[in-house]
């Protein structure tokens, strides 16, 4: 049956003006970085020091309430996550975000989530958007009014449980490969220690470990790269890597193509696999190894890619620059209150400990034994995603 967002939901609500930071103090209030990852992040809420609750009782979350971005970047827009009550806690529902409450004989909130996710609500979603130069947004009156189509409730419950059990194995096996991060975490610090307090090796600069260091600005001024920079969808010669494809570890779906000609003009920028690439700006310092994709890759905007010289092996370079004093030494090098940036001058300040070759290579070779248990856990994730995938469009498109 098909049915209007007002008819399944008897309240739609914006959050609480409150302004709120960081520091714990008070009852926590969810933001936009609580949706983070699709999932209700509760290390991810802000705090305001507010005791008295009596004058935000209506915004106190309860279970089963679903909350859902309306102001942000177009890719987040509609992004949705569902709230589940743990005993005892008090939750403020924040600005940015809308909370709806489902009508209950219409619609299962949790069947609600996985619609919110489906194509055809997905493009409706996009029909109401409004763009702006630094974000995006729709209005709770025209959200009403998107139509979806629902089965019965009982329907939907199955539906819920099928779906609810594959995600569970894909969040067993992200869980699975996180603990692998962590044991290469463990045994970086059994080997060569707390790099924050080592007097057992050298240190040198970042720059000294430099092969080669660029973005796409090194091709030419901005006018000149904007007029060679012909990014598509469609098919085409090159791979032009964004930072995206990174966080989201897809560079096959999301991705974006650009010609022989702009891949030949854009050669400064050109990556192989086995570079670094750190993001410039937004999410800065943010970094990856870029993989093997046997293909023409080119290097998309705000980005730094480096390439090693034979003093360091990136697989140890990586986890340095990933224990918590490198990733201390790198927020030292962001600017920028509001706009997070990085730039390459800075990075080549940072402090780098060097062991000896011979120890890197040890860790290296541990490293590739923990891939190897990766690989087949990431294979057995991507079948898994595969499943997930085809029963989402198999119920909502």
């Amino acid at each position: 049956m098909i049915k209007t967002i007002d008819e399944c939901f008897f309240l739609i609500q914006n959050g609480a003006n409150i302004k709120q930071g960081d520091t714990d103090g008070g009852f926590p209030i969810t933001r936009i970085e609580t949706t983070a990852n699709d999932k209700f992040n509760r290390d991810r809420m802000g705090y305001a020091g507010i005791t008295d609750i009596s004058k935000y009782e209506s915004y106190v979350l309860e279970d089963g309430d679903l909350l859902m971005s309306h102001i942000n970047s177009v890719q987040y827009l509609g992004r949705t996550v569902l709230y589940v009550k743990q005993q005892g806690e008090t939750i403020i529902h924040g600005m940015n975000l809308l909370r709806l409450k489902a009508r209950r004989d219409v619609i299962n909130p949790a069947y609600a989530r996985y619609c919110f996710y489906g194509h055809p609500f997905r493009s409706q979603v996009g029909n109401i958007t409004k763009k702006s130069v630094n974000q995006a947004s729709f209005a709770v009156k025209d959200l009403k009014r998107i139509k979806i189509d629902i089965p019965t409730v009982s329907e939907q419950n199955e539906i819920v449980m099928i779906l609810d059990k594959v995600q569970q194995v894909i969040d067993l096996r992200t869980y699975e490969l996180s603990k692998l991060d962590d044991l290469i975490k463990a045994r970086f610090v059994e080997m060569f220690g707390d790099p924050r307090n080592n007097s057992h090796y050298e240190y040198v600069s970042f720059e000294e470990l430099v092969e080669y260091m660029g973005d796409i600005g090194s091709n030419g001024a901005n006018k000149v790269v904007t007029e060679h920079l012909d990014m598509t969808d469609e098919e085409d010669y090159a791979l032009m890597v964004r930072f995206l494809n990174f966080t989201k570890n897809d560079f096959t779906d999301d991705v974006k193509y650009i010609s022989k000609e702009a891949y030949e003009f854009f050669k400064k920028s050109q990556i192989f696999g086995g570079e670094l690439i750190i993001c410039k700006i937004g999410s800065a310092g943010q970094n990856y190894v870029m993989p093997n994709l046997n293909r023409p890759v080119s290097l998309g905007l705000n980005q730094i890619m480096v390439r090693i010289n034979n003093k360091v092996e990136m697989p140890y370079l990586y986890q340095y620059l990933h224990t918590e004093y490198g990733e201390h030494l790198i927020s030292g090098c962001i600017n920028g209150a509001v706009t997070k940036s990085i730039t390459k001058t800075e990075l080549k300040k940072i402090p780098v400990m060097l062991p000896p070759k011979a120890e890197q290579m040890q860790f290296v070779s541990f490293v590739e034994q923990v891939d190897k248990s990766k690989v087949a856990i990431q294979n057995l994730l991507d079948e898994n995603q595969i499943l997930y995938d085809s029963l989402m469009q198999h119920y909502f498109e």
